[in-house]
C-alpha cells in the first residue's frame, strides 16, 4: 500500500523512514519533504506544501493512498482531516474542532477547568493595559503565551515584572507573532521538571507511546529563549510506573472523554506537555495534536512495532487489541541547528561531515535541509536531529555527540546537555 505523510521537518523524516520500514508499504510519498527522506528507499518526496489541502487531497485519491499522516499543527488547525474525510479519504489526525487544543490556547485552558484536569491558574486578555495591570497586580514569576500558533515561540518565561510587560508589548502592541497573538494568555509559573506524554488515539482507547523529555530551551542547562525543541531522550525516569498510571487516569482519559462530551472526537497522536511538580503531581502546560519535534525521533528509534498498523488500528478504531513492543534501550536526539534560532538566522551553508557518522546505532534524521548539485545546504533554523540508541541514557548521550561533532557548518549550533536531567535523575 502507499502511504502520504505531510511536512517537511525531522518529525516526518522519522515517520516516514518508520513507515517505509513496514513491509505492507509499498510507497512512503512525503509533501513536501526534505534532502533526508529523499535519501530513503522506499520514499518519495512530492511538491505541495502542508497547508496546499486540496491539492493534497487530490494526489492521496490519484495516488491511491492507503492512509495520510499529519506531522505538523498548521494543517491540522486548518481543516485538512475534515476535507479527507468529506471525500472518503482515511487522514490520521484530529479534526478542526478537536484540534483547538493546539490552535488556541484560551480555548485548552477553558477545557481544562470545565473537565477538572490539573493545570496552572490563569487568565486571558486581548488588551494590553489590561494585561499589564494584571501583571502589576500579582508578583512572581508568571508566563506569558501567546494564544495562537507560534511554532513553538510565542511562550516567555517572565521572572520579573518587567520582562512580562516585554512579553505583553510584544504580543499585543508589536504583533511579533501576527494573528496568533491577538489574544494572550497569563499562566500561574509552576515549578518541577517536564516530560512529554504521547498517546495514539483511535476516538476512544488512547495508546501511550514511550515516555520522552524535551528541552525546549535554546542553551544549555534550559536558559535562553524557547525553541521548537534542541533535543530529546526516551525514556524519561521521571514518568515512573506509578506516575504513568496517574497520567492515564488524571489527565489522559479525562481529555479524550471531555472531548467527546464536548462534540469532539480525538483520533491521531496526541502529545501532552506535563509539568511535574515536587508534590509529584502532573500538570498540564499544554496540549499539541500531533507528534512531538523532536521527541518523535528518539521514541520512533525505540519502537520495534509495525507503525503503519498501530496507524491504521488508530484509523478503525482497533487500537486497544493492538500490541506495541519497545527496544529496552534508551534513545536521545541532538538538534542541530544555525546559529541565531528562534531569532534571525542564515541559511544557504554547506554541511558537511554527514559520510563520517556510519554508526550502526546512530540515524541522523533532516530537518531543515535541501540538496542541489549533489551536495547538502541548511534550509531552516533546526537542521538535523541526531539520534542515538544506547544502553543507558548516558551511553546514547555519548554516541550521540560523537556523531554531531563530525558535522559542520558554518555557523552551527547545538546544546552540550541534552539529557541532563536523566543523568542527574
Amino acid at each position: 500500500m502507499n502511504v502520504l505523510v505531510v511536512g517537511g521537518g525531522g518529525r516526518e523524516h522519522a515517520l516516514a523512514w518508520k513507515l517505509a520500514a513496514s513491509p505492507r508499504v509499498e510507497t512512503v510519498f512525503v509533501a513536501p519533504g526534505n534532502a533526508g527522506t529523499a535519501q530513503e528507499p522506499g520514499v518519495v518526496n512530492i511538491d505541495i506544501g502542508i497547508n496546499e489541502i486540496d491539492q493534497l487531497v487530490a494526489f492521496a485519491k490519484d495516488n491511491t493512498v492507503a492512509f495520510t499522516v499529519i506531522g505538523p499543527e498548521a494543517p491540522l488547525v486548518n481543516g485538512v482531516v475534515d476535507a479527507f474525510d468529506e471525500v472518503g479519504l482515511r487522514c490520521l489526525g484530529p479534526n478542526r474542532g478537536a484540534a483547538q487544543l493546539e490552535g488556541s490556547k484560551a480555548f485548552t485552558k477553558s477545557f481544562l477547568k470545565r473537565h477538572r484536569i490539573p493545570t496552572a491558574a490563569y487568565s486571558v486578555f486581548d488588551d494590553a493595559d489590561e494585561a499589564i495591570a494584571w501583571v502589576k497586580q500579582h508578583p512572581g514569576p508568571c508566563v506569558i503565551k501567546a494564544d495562537g500558533l507560534a511554532a513553538g515561540k510565542g511562550v516567555t518565561v517572565a521572572t520579573t515584572e518587567q520582562v512580562a510587560i516585554n512579553a505583553i508589548h510584544q504580543c499585543l502592541r508589536e504583533r511579533a507573532f501576527g494573528n496568533a497573538g491577538d489574544r494572550i494568555v497569563i499562566e500561574e509559573y509552576l515549578v518541577g521538571e517536564e516530560a512529554s506524554f504521547i498517546c495514539l488515539v483511535d476516538g476512544e482507547f488512547a495508546l501511550p507511546l514511550a515516555t520522552s523529555q524535551d528541552h525546549k530551551a535554546r542553551d544549555e542547562k534550559d536558559q535562553g529563549p524557547n525553541t521548537g525543541g534542541m533535543g530529546a531522550y526516551s525514556p524519561a525516569p521521571v514518568i515512573t510506573q506509578q506516575l504513568h498510571q496517574r497520567i492515564m487516569r488524571e489527565i489522559v482519559r479525562p481529555t479524550i472523554e471531555g472531548l467527546a462530551q464536548d462534540g469532539h472526537i480525538y483520533t491521531g497522536f496526541l502529545y501532552t506537555g506535563l509539568m511535574i511538580g515536587h508534590d509529584k503531581v502532573p500538570r498540564v502546560l499544554e496540549y499539541n495534536c500531533r507528534f512531538g519535534d523532536p521527541e518523535t525521533q528518539p521514541i520512533l528509534m525505540r519502537l520495534k512495532s509495525d507503525l503503519a498498523d498501530l496507524c491504521e488500528a488508530a484509523l478503525t478504531r482497533r487500537l486497544e487489541h493492538c500490541p506495541v513492543e519497545w527496544d529496552e534501550r534508551a534513545a536521545l536526539g541532538v538538534v542541530m541547528a544555525c546559529g541565531g534560532y528562534p531569532g534571525e538566522y542564515q541559511t544557504g551553508n554547506v554541511i558537511n561531515g554527514l559520510d563520517d557518522c556510519p554508526e550502526k546505532n546512530v540515524k541522523i534524521f533532516h530537518a531543515g535541509t535541501n540538496e542541489r548539485d549533489g551536495r547538502l545546504y541548511t534550509a531552516g533554523g533546526r537542521v538535523l536531529c541526531v539520534t542515538a540508541l544506547g544502553a543507558s541514557i548516558e551511553s546514547a548521550q555519548n554516541q550521540a555527540y560523537s556523531s554531531a561533532r563530525k558535522i559542520h557548518w558554518t555557523d552551527a549550533y547545538y546544546r552540550n546537555d541534552i539529557g541532563y536531567r536523566a543523568l542527574k535523575n
